[in-house]
């Protein structure tokens, strides 16, 4: 039986092989874990259709593979004929096992949590990851954890060549880092992003006194919950009757029709920073949602991204994306657009600077807002106004506490 690349959902057309559970000449099982694939950002463990023995894989780990592919061949009695063309296409949950199902499942990663990179570290120095004990948040196998669990052995060598020397230049050395997983979806992405779109980015600046204020007022009753309150879920407010207002900011583009498709829902993607590179996960319907509510799912989703936890739901929807690099700092960025979004918000460093107020310099709590957008869907002028009434719910606290409650 030739198996394909199952119909994975939300859309895919492809996937990356990053390790095979099974070797050809195997025995399986229906239902046994047989390959974990990389999907716009998300693990998925993909089970056999049928017993059988494994005759032939196909398709090498690290290789990108198209849905409908046949990625490896299954001998189960049924003489080499491929999957019946009709069989449904692949669920992203995994029944109960002791229900029947005739569904293909794709299953999140679950138990073991490691980036692609560290399983391919322990792939490279014979490790068996679900038997390494992780150190990192949830249980999270680092790359330490996998080389303590080897005491002893030298680690896999580095790729490096040496460049051709000059009289002038000396010996250089360089390594080489295949473009796989996380980051060769990134490096897609961004590349799609910036020659797809006419990009610009607006810049202005918020003082931020008062919601440093306010969020310190509410610090205490966000800890009752259990939860840690940052400025995100107070800015993520603000943002919501922006959107109404400028709802061409909340829209995505559709060539193929010629139409402007206006959002009426409010799903915002909070741009994560992982080991593997920018994840990013979508928390929505934000307008229904307290600050305490969208700091817990912030929170959650962001240790989850972290882990490599996410489930395709989780990355898949989001309407309008905010990157956050205030805590690591620099004055502002320009950030590349999330397509097939028109638009996102780049937040900074909040900073004492000094300010002019009724003709006095203060020293006030300010910010840098970096708004990256689609001039094909509007104007200079319109990205302005939307971003002044960002900050003025920013500014005016007794607004945005009509907003965050």
């Amino acid at each position: 039986m030739e198996f394909k690349l199952p119909d994975l959902g939300e859309g895919i057309t492809e996937g990356e092989v990053l390790k095979w559970i099974v070797k050809e000449g195997d025995q399986i099982k229906e239902d046994q874990p047989m390959v974990e694939v990389m999907t716009d950002k998300v693990n998925v463990q993909i089970p056999s259709p049928r017993s059988g023995k494994v005759s032939k894989i196909l398709v090498k780990e690290g290789d990108m593979a198209k849905v409908g592919q046949t990625i490896m061949v299954i001998d189960d009695g049924s003489g080499g004929r491929p999957a019946p063309a009709e069989a449904p296409p692949i669920a992203t949950k995994v029944a109960p096992a002791t229900q029947q199902t005739a569904t293909l499942a794709a299953q999140p990663l679950q138990g073991v949590l490691a980036t692609p990179a560290t399983r391919r570290l322990a792939r490279e120095l014979g490790v068996d990851v679900s038997s390494v004990r992780g150190s990192g948040p949830q249980g999270r196998i680092t790359d330490d954890d996998v080389r303590r669990s080897v005491s002893g052995k030298e680690p896999a060598a580095l790729t490096v060549r040496a460049a051709p020397l000059s009289a002038q230049s000396g010996a250089l050395k360089e390594e080489t880092v295949p473009l796989r997983g996380l980051r060769r979806t990134i490096s897609e992405r961004m590349a799609k992003s910036l020659h797809s779109t006419a990009q610009v980015t607006h810049v202005d600046e918020a003082d931020m006194t008062e919601l440093v204020l306010l969020r310190e007022a509410f610090k205490g009753s966000a800890e009752k919950r259990g939860v840690r309150l940052t400025y995100l879920p107070f800015i993520i407010k603000a943002l919501v009757p922006a959107l109404k207002e400028f709802p061409y900011v909340n829209s995505t583009l559709d060539e193929a029709a010629g139409n402007i498709v206006l959002k009426k829902y409010y799903n915002i993607g909070v741009a994560t920073d992982t080991e593997q590179g920018l994840v990013v996960p979508v928390i929505k319907d934000v307008d229904k949602k307290d600050i305490f509510e969208l700091a817990g799912e912030i929170e959650n989703l962001s240790t989850r991204a972290r882990g490599g936890q996410l489930t395709l739901e989780e990355v898949r929807g989001s309407t309008f994306t905010i990157t956050n690099v205030g805590a690591i700092g620099g004055l502002f960025a320009t950030p590349i657009i999330n397509i097939p979004e028109v638009a996102i918000l780049g937040l900074h460093k909040i900073a004492k600077r000094p300010v002019v107020r009724e003709g006095k310099i203060e020293a006030r709590d300010t910010t840098f807002l970096s708004l990256s957008f689609d001039h094909r869907v509007f104007d200079g002028a319109y990205a302005a106004r939307f971003t002044t009434r960002v900050i003025e719910m920013i500014q005016d606290t007794k607004k945005l506490l009509s907003e965050v409650l």
